[in-house]
């Protein structure tokens, strides 16, 4: 995921962005409420962590002006103020989690993919399209170029997730949890093998390649532009 993280704690903002980036994500860090709104506005990150407690503009404004745009990414609300009053104004307020300082890093990650597989709101189409790769998902039938993609259920639901939102660089372990489910079922180095094989049947034979990895990050479906 690309994620914002708007924090005036300098050390703790780069102790939370280097266990992000371990972990597959993007990340983009601001120490002031107005720069960190602008930026939300301008890249559009699909999660910010948001401390409350921020110069210029405190993390309630900040949260409120994100909402009042419809902006559309999930906010965990990063503090000190642990009290119940302050996570009941941040929940209304439209943040999707609060975790209270001080926090291990573990909670924090866990946290941060359960916000990633809840996700943007599924796409309810019944076709998807990446340039000329289409899915008609209500009959789970694929081609590209017009030709016909014969793909196994598993391939199928991998390349759906990918194709529900082209351009964002799924992490392995999202994809093995989004896909797989249970965790004796799966590890990270079987997603690797999936694409592999997604990759033979959807980009072999073609000049241009749609399905892209993201070096030690993940992977990506996107049109050429």
């Amino acid at each position: 995921m690309r994620i914002l993280i708007i924090e005036d704690e300098l050390q703790l903002a780069r102790h939370v962005t280097r266990a992000l980036v371990r972990n597959g994500h993007f990340v983009n860090t601001q120490s002031d409420g107005a720069a960190g709104l602008r930026t939300a506005l301008n890249e559009a990150p699909d999660l910010i962590v948001l401390d409350l407690n921020l110069p210029t503009l405190d993390g309630f404004a900040v949260l409120a002006k994100l909402r009042e745009a419809a902006h559309p990414a999930r906010v965990l609300i990063l503090t000190a103020r642990g009290e119940v009053e302050h996570r009941v104004k941040g929940l209304k307020a439209g943040a999707d989690d609060y975790l209270a300082k001080p926090f291990s890093l573990e909670e924090l990650i866990a946290r941060v993919e359960a916000l990633g597989r809840r996700g943007v709101p599924v796409d309810k189409a019944d076709l998807l399209r990446v340039g000329d790769l289409a899915m008609d998902v209500i009959h789970r039938r694929v081609t590209r170029a017009g030709q016909p993609v014969a793909l196994s259920p598993r391939e199928f639901d991998l390349l759906h997730v990918l194709m529900q939102e082209p351009g964002r660089v799924f992490s392995r372990t999202e994809l093995c949890e989004r896909i797989w489910q249970r965790d004796h079922e799966y590890d990270t180095r079987t997603v690797e093998i999936f694409v592999t094989r997604l990759r033979k049947k959807i980009d072999a034979g073609f000049a241009v390649a749609l399905i892209h990895t993201q070096r030690l990050v993940g992977y990506t479906i996107q049109a050429p532009a």
